[in-house]
This record gives structure tokens, C-alpha cells and sequence, in this order.
């Protein structure tokens, strides 16, 4: 029996899990997916997670049930590719036959120092718990410093608005201009909804140290009653301290199917990947599909496509609270109600066709 290691129940490996089972998987192929949760995290809702808008069970979805299909409950601490074992901490290592590393991503603090120790973050659940518990213990007019206005950033800035209102929020941006990346009718949008709601914004910032309650932004102190870290991300450590070939970002290059170079039988999906697109959800999604065609004509010895299509991606949705949003769906700029109401359906279909 051929054996399948997922590691990580991130989007990524769910979508292998969804197109193997229950039916497209060879009689001959069983799967062992390692996560440290007993349940699929719906990551992109953290934010409302830690404003504490939504409930811990809102953003859990559970793991697929089938006869050949089992899990590992653990904490990974290394990839042995010589001897193809997953290292596992306290635990026996789990062999595998094929390998898919969906570890995600943890934050970068780009050698800031303090800003690991003193800031609170949502890139996993539980630091998302513990940031939750801090904010909403805030008293009435804490001040509340948001560090990055990317897509994270930004949707917890407008849900905390909207869960505190008695909270003073500052979201600190490196750019001229909030999303700067994204066409100005969007980005004057945002500004516009966070000047109406009292968020402030402070452009062309530049976070030199953080210290207990203390943000440096160029030469002048700020001080927060909470701090949360919102301005970067990097592959998770196991992936970090594999040695493989990696770009300045610290992601695992691999050939156009998936795999690493020196082993076919080894795929990096989500976050830790080397591509193109920036690292999304949706991005991760399609990559495990054409994992999924790869391995399934490897198994069947059936030659390989001599070029596999590009990921089309549909689109970017954000929120600005419950009832605003804001996105670019096949390069069209979308904002108000109508954006909103696209992301809740989206993650409604999401969360109630997978599992």
C-alpha cells in the first residue's frame, strides 16, 4: 500500500483531500494527513476571530471521514527526504511514499527587534485566541496599534471598529497611500470607510522597534495598550530549515509539476511554494489541483502533460466590517455592499462544501 503524507489541513491539502475522495482514490494508496488541529481552520477569517465578531467554532471545519484516510495529531519538527520519514515531536515518525508540505506560513518581523515578543498576531489560531482575549479585555479608550495594511491588517482594523467602538485604532502603513498595490479608486475607498469610522491611519511609516507598549516609527514613540503584527509573512520554520533550493522570500522552488527538483515524489503547496501569483488561499486551491492530476497519472504510469495551465485566479475580496467590502474580481474594482455580500457567499460555499 502506497502511502499519501499530507502535512498541514490547510486549503491547500483540503482541496487534495476533496478531488481524491471518495472515489478517485487508487485501491493501492491509503493517506495520513499530520496537523496539530483536529480540524480545518478557515484562515482568512482570523481577523474577525480576534476582533471577536465571529466564534471560535465559526472558522473550524471539520477534517473528511473514509476508510483509508487517517490522521496524525502533532507537532512536525523536520522532513527526513533520505530516509522519507515526517519527524514528529514526542511521537514516532510517519513514513511516506508521496509527500505534500501544506505547512503554511508564519509571521516575518523583518529584524525588528521586540516586535516578535511585544506584539500579538492571527496567523494561527490559537495566538488568534490569545489576541482576542487581549483586545476584548481592553478597557473603554485603549489604544490599539495594527502594524501592516495589507488585506489582514485592514479587515481587522474595520472589524475591531465595528466590535469596539470605544477602541482607539491606528493602522500603521509603509506606503503613500493605503493599498498601494491596488488601482486608487479602491484605495481611496478604504482611506474614505476608515476616516467615516475613526480608524487613523498613519501613511509612510516605518516601525523601527517595538518595546513593551511602545511602537517606533521613525524617531517618535507611540504608545499602544496592544500591539498586533500584521506586516509580513514567511514559510513555517520546518519548511525554513529544509535544505532545498528556496527564492529571497525563503519559498521552495519546484519544477512546473509541483515537486522539488532533486525529488518527484516530494510537492510544496500554499505559502511555502515558489510562484508567481502572491500566496493566497484560492492560489493554494489550484495548486492542489494540478497536484492531484500529477500524482494521479504517476500512480496510473501514465506519461505527464508537457506543460500544466496557468492558475487563473478569480479575483481578491475584503471586508470592511459586515455590511462594506472592497475587491478586484477579474480586474474590475468593486466596493460598498455588493463586495461584502460576494465574500460572505464565497466562504458560505466554501464552508459548507468541503469536510
Amino acid at each position: 500500500m502506497k502511502q499519501l503524507v499530507l502535512l498541514g489541513g490547510g486549503y491547500g491539502n483540503m482541496r487534495v483531500l476533496l478531488r481524491l475522495l471518495p472515489n478517485q482514490l487508487p485501491e493501492d494508496v491509503s493517506i495520513t494527513l499530520i496537523d496539530r488541529n483536529p480540524y480545518h481552520c478557515l484562515k482568512t477569517e482570523y481577523y474577525a476571530l480576534a476582533a471577536g465578531t465571529i466564534s471560535d467554532q465559526h472558522v473550524r471545519v471539520s477534517f473528511p471521514e473514509h476508510a483509508r484516510l487517517s490522521y496524525v495529531y502533532g507537532d512536525i519538527s523536520g522532513v527526513d527526504m533520505e530516509n522519507k520519514l515526517v519527524r514528529m515531536k514526542d511521537q514516532d515518525p510517519v513514513p511516506y511514499d508521496d509527500l505534500v508540505i501544506g505547512l503554511g506560513c508564519e509571521d516575518k518581523y523583518h529584524n525588528v527587534p521586540g516586535a516578535d515578543e511585544h506584539t500579538f498576531s492571527i496567523q494561527t489560531i490559537e495566538r488568534s485566541r490569545k489576541t482576542y482575549q487581549t483586545l476584548c479585555n481592553l478597557p473603554a479608550g485603549s489604544i490599539v496599534g495594527i502594524v501592516g495594511a495589507g488585506l489582514s491588517g485592514i479587515e481587522l482594523a474595520s472589524e475591531l471598529r465595528e466590535s469596539r467602538s470605544d477602541l482607539k485604532i491606528k493602522l500603521f502603513d509603509r506606503g503613500p497611500r493605503i493599498l498601494n498595490a491596488f488601482p486608487e479608486r479602491l484605495s481611496s475607498y478604504v482611506h474614505g470607510w476608515f476616516d467615516e469610522n475613526g480608524v487613523e491611519i498613519v501613511n509612510n511609516s516605518n516601525i523601527t522597534r517595538v518595546e513593551p507598549n511602545t511602537l517606533h516609527n521613525h524617531e517618535e514613540q507611540i504608545f499602544c495598550d496592544a500591539i498586533v503584527w500584521t506586516a509580513g509573512i514567511q514559510p513555517s520554520k520546518v519548511v525554513r530549515d529544509m535544505d532545498v533550493e528556496k527564492d529571497a522570500s525563503g519559498r521552495v522552488i519546484l519544477t512546473k509539476y509541483h515537486n522539488l527538483p532533486q525529488d518527484e515524489n516530494v510537492y510544496v503547496v500554499g505559502d511555502c511554494a515558489s510562484l508567481p501569483q502572491a500566496p493566497s488561499a484560492q492560489l493554494a486551491e489550484g495548486q492542489a489541483e494540478q497536484i492531484v492530476t500529477i500524482l494521479l497519472k504517476r500512480w496510473n504510469n501514465e506519461e505527464l502533460p508537457a506543460e500544466l495551465p496557468k492558475i487563473k485566479l478569480k479575483g481578491i475580496l475584503g471586508s470592511l466590517g459586515k455590511k462594506h467590502g472592497f475587491g478586484l474580481v477579474n480586474e474590475r474594482s468593486i466596493t460598498g455592499r455588493v463586495a461584502r455580500l460576494l465574500k460572505s457567499g464565497v466562504l458560505w460555499m466554501y464552508k459548507y462544501h468541503n469536510g
